[in-house]
């Protein structure tokens, strides 16, 4: 019989005896808590979806104003400006996009706390430990990446628009709601881009990297980080990959150097508990 550990809301954990039956039953209790946290998380994104299909017209006269003013203040004199529609349908595919981009990111800190949930049961208590703050720290950056983009947003779409002086004569109409779906889009992207130091720091408390190897390999890490802002961002423009890439290395080396204090602090203790004959001190 499987000795009985710590137990979750769903019943105790077991110590394997190595029977693969034992194995089997664990697989089957692991995919029914996985499909429990995804129908939850559906349920999340359908309530925060529904809530967003209330917002969304508040949101978008705001936003929408907003943006549009950015635009406006950089059009060359006897450049008009006009959103439109080509299609009937379009307005009511237009709220139903924006209302799901809404509860998206409404529902985000909701998500990670269901994915940590599912994680938290399969690592040691030494492992989860220094993790448990990881859904708040979550939310936090998230709101943070989202802030950021909310500032830099006007500014940069007007930088975009004052290209247009360079075609005289010209004038902008663009489909309605396109400026405030790509703002919601930014939101969305910095949001999630920013969990990057948070990535950095739990695979670095689980020890699958050193803050030593990440300082050596920091140029390709850098390299890496512009990629994948090249790669996030919506509007695909050097402009808008460098003000989410900068920002994120930045964030990434600070995450770093929280690592690398966190390991020194782990071979200060393990030189105390336990050190070995040769004189050097493992991670615990």
């Amino acid at each position: 019989m499987p000795t009985l550990l710590r137990g979750s809301k769903k019943g105790p954990r077991r110590q394997f005896s190595g029977d693969p039956e034992d194995y089997r039953l664990s697989l089957v209790e692991h995919l029914e808590e996985l499909r429990d946290r995804i129908m939850r998380s559906i349920g999340i994104i359908c309530v925060t979806w529904t809530g967003g299909w209330f917002v969304e017209p508040h949101l978008y006269g705001y936003v929408d104003v907003m943006m549009t003013k950015a635009v406006v203040a950089r059009l060359p004199k006897g450049s008009e400006f006009h959103e439109i529609f080509t299609h009937a349908p379009d307005a009511f595919m237009l709220k139903l996009k924006l209302s799901f981009m809404i509860g998206l990111i409404v529902a985000f800190p909701f998500l990670v706390l269901q994915l940590w949930g599912f994680i938290v049961p399969a690592l040691k208590p030494k492992e989860s430990a220094p993790l448990r703050k990881l859904a708040p720290t979550s939310a936090i950056l998230f709101a943070l990446g989202v802030f950021f983009a909310w500032e830099i947003l006007p500014s940069a779409v007007g930088w975009f628009a004052s290209y247009i002086e360079e075609f005289p004569g010209t004038s902008l109409y663009q489909e309605a709601g396109s400026l405030v779906f790509f703002v919601l889009k930014m939101l969305a992207a910095f949001g999630v881009a920013f969990q990057l130091p948070l990535v950095v720091y739990i695979l670095g408390e689980l020890e699958l990297l050193s803050a030593d190897t990440l300082i050596k390999y920091w140029r390709q890490s850098a390299t890496a980080i512009f990629v994948v802002a090249m790669i996030v961002t919506p509007s695909q423009d050097p402009m808008t990959m460098l003000m989410m890439a900068i920002p994120l290395v930045i964030l990434f080396m600070m995450s770093v150097y929280v690592v690398r204090f966190s390991q020194n602090r782990k071979r200060k203790r393990a030189k105390l508990l336990n050190p070995d004959e040769s004189g050097t001190y493992p991670l615990e």
